[in-house]
């Protein structure tokens, strides 16, 4: 593999009249680019937070391979180009950290890994924008903010989709039941167990797609990815993880209760969530599991949880979100601090190997792209990556459409409720495809 060294950035910053409206004309100009990615916080107030949105386009180099060796092929990626890089970390990539493999079948057909050297880069935070240009491309500043400007939204006629169901309800409920039989042998204490929903012979609009995705849920990492014909339409609401110099932080979500329109019903369902014991054993279950994964790189008693089981509002729902933070030393690479706490803790189960074993029996759909992981790392070695739930994927060239949803399975766990969950948590994806 060849890569192109450090390339200088000439950076500008400007202030914005009206960032809310510019950050949709960011999102439209971006579809003529052949790669593309627009992260969203929402504006959500959130602790750890750099920006309210960036967008990267138009790849000067990348990298895209299979699970195989993928994590040094990174590695070598990311210490050659020493500068911002976007993309994701699939799934599967667990098949280069662990004795594992995949063999589930797989509509999308998505690399495992892809990320890119943007050409031209926007960071947005409140009204101030900065721009970063290869300086090969630095003279094409003010001819782009005058297109992105002009950027007006048309809404495009689509045909109706019909969402099919990968496992029924009646095998979900007999797999869960397995996963349970397991549980009570000790085999595991919990796995989060998935459900593909999909459609074929599928004409989308990505952009309108995402944009209608992003309103109904409004969460702090909402993405919307393009690398050529493969599209990602995320309202994830979910951090894996992020550095910020020496310091690593994970914010796992287990933990779900529906929102209710009256006010004071609506809070009382966030105190029974708070108080909910099956609901709040999830969420420690897998702060114990982050614990462990973020002491293989940490400094020694470094680790800490800052908030346990913290209720957490949305437009659609309740959430208890834990904060576990640590320590890493300088000689410890960004890419090695991911490759010990991938996939995520609140996407696999506890013990980690076990439960994405029989995740892989029990499953009937290759994740891919789906529960990995989508970000960016800065020139100085700081990175920050999302959970991929509540997302849409489209592979335009073959016309797939697919989102899968999931619950995790403890002991305390009813079949016909961890269904509903599903349900509850497919709702928004499958309004915004059906409707």
């Amino acid at each position: 593999m060849l890569f192109k060294s450090k390339l200088l950035r000439t950076s500008i910053k400007i202030t914005l009249e009206n960032p809310s409206e510019f950050k949709i004309q960011l999102l439209l100009w971006s579809q003529q680019f052949r790669e593309a990615i627009f992260l969203d916080s929402n504006n959500y107030d959130q602790k750890y937070s750099l920006f309210d949105a960036v967008l990267a386009v138009d790849a000067f180099t990348s990298v895209k391979t299979d699970e195989h060796n993928a994590f040094e092929d990174l590695k070598q990626y990311q210490q050659i180009t020493k500068d911002w890089l976007f993309g994701y970390l699939s799934y599967d990539l667990k098949n280069d950290t662990e004795e594992l493999k995949s063999s589930n079948y797989d509509g999308l057909h998505f690399p495992d890994v892809f990320f890119f050297q943007p050409k031209k880069l926007f960071l947005l935070k409140e009204d101030q924008l900065e721009i970063q240009y290869l300086n090969m491309c630095d003279d094409e500043v003010e001819e782009d903010l005058e297109d992105i400007r002009n950027q007006k939204s048309e809404i495009s006629q689509k045909s109706d989709i019909k969402i099919q169901q990968r496992i029924s309800k009646e095998s979900y409920l007999e797999k869960v039941s397995t996963m349970l039989e397991h549980i009570h042998r000790g085999d595991i204490y919990e796995a989060n167990f998935c459900i593909e929903f999909f459609a074929e012979n599928v004409s989308l609009n990505p952009i309108e797609t995402f944009t209608r995705l992003n309103a109904i849920s409004e969460p702090p990492f909402a993405v919307f990815f393009k690398n050529n014909k493969q599209f990602l339409l995320s309202a994830s609401p979910e951090r894996y993880l992020r550095k910020e110099n020496d310091k690593i932080i994970s914010q796992p979500i287990k933990g779900t209760a529906k929102r209710h329109a009256d006010v004071q019903e609506d809070e009382s369902i966030k105190q029974e969530l708070l108080a909910n014991e099956k609901e709040r054993s999830e969420n420690i279950m897998i702060v114990d599991l982050v614990r462990n994964d973020l002491s293989r790189t940490a400094s020694k008693g470094s680790v800490e949880v800052e908030e346990l089981c913290g209720a957490y509002t949305f437009k659609q729902v309740h959430h208890l979100i834990s904060t576990v933070v640590s320590t890493v030393e300088s000689d410890k690479s960004p890419i090695e601090i991911i490759k010990t706490t991938f996939p995520m803790g609140s996407m696999t189960g506890a013990p980690k190997i076990s439960a994405m074993k029989i995740i892989e029996e029990l499953e009937e759909t290759k994740r891919g792209l789906y529960s990995g992981a989508v970000g960016y790392f800065t020139p100085d070695n700081n990175f920050d990556f999302n959970v991929v739930i509540r997302s849409i994927l489209y592979n335009e060239e073959i016309n797939y459409v697919s989102f899968s949803v999931g619950s995790a399975i403890t002991s305390l766990s009813v079949p016909e409720k961890e269904y509903e969950e599903c349900l509850l948590k497919a709702k928004a994806m499958r309004e915004v495809l059906e409707t």
